[in-house]
């Protein structure tokens, strides 16, 4: 017995139709916006971030100086005095240069407060307090430039340690 092929007519094979293509162009566009979107978000994060390191590591150095200076600090030295409002300090043209020779207290209040606002910007503000040994060194600063509704709010970073 003989087989016979049987052959069915073929079937007129379409593809895509244009309405498929334009609704996964529309998924791939929202896709592409909420990227856009995180990317943006990221950015302004990273630099939040980043002001909060600064003024972080700013505090740890003027509570490092005191700590240097330990029996000055204590005995009512000048760091009392390195606290300052927003725009009272007017930092030099160059970078905040390092005293030499015999360092006064009052040179590195100079320098640190220079680095303050040189790192955080002109709304940068500082406040220092002392008591019994214990130092509360506070930093602010204007971290909301992106904020449309509130571009004045500004962050503030606390350290408290023991001399």
């Amino acid at each position: 017995m003989t087989r016979r092929a049987t052959f069915k007519p073929l079937r007129h094979q379409g593809g895509f139709s244009l309405l498929e293509v334009l609704i996964a162009l529309l998924v791939l566009g929202f896709g592409l916006l909420g990227f856009a979107l995180l990317q943006t978000m990221n950015v302004r994060f990273v630099q939040s971030a980043g002001y909060r390191t600064q003024a972080t590591n700013l505090a740890y150095d003027l509570i490092d100086l005191m700590r240097v200076q330990r029996t000055d600090t204590l005995n009512g030295g000048a760091y009392g005095t390195a606290s300052f409002a927003a725009g009272s300090v007017t930092p030099s043209a160059g970078p905040c240069a390092w005293p030499t020779g015999t360092i006064t207290q009052a040179q590195n209040i100079a320098r640190w407060q220079c680095q303050v606002v040189k790192t955080l910007g002109d709304k940068a503000a500082a406040s220092v307090s002392m008591d019994a040994g214990v130092v509360t060194v506070g930093i602010t600063w204007g971290d909301q430039r992106w904020d449309k509704a509130n571009p004045d709010t500004t962050t503030t970073f606390t350290l408290v340690s023991r001399l």
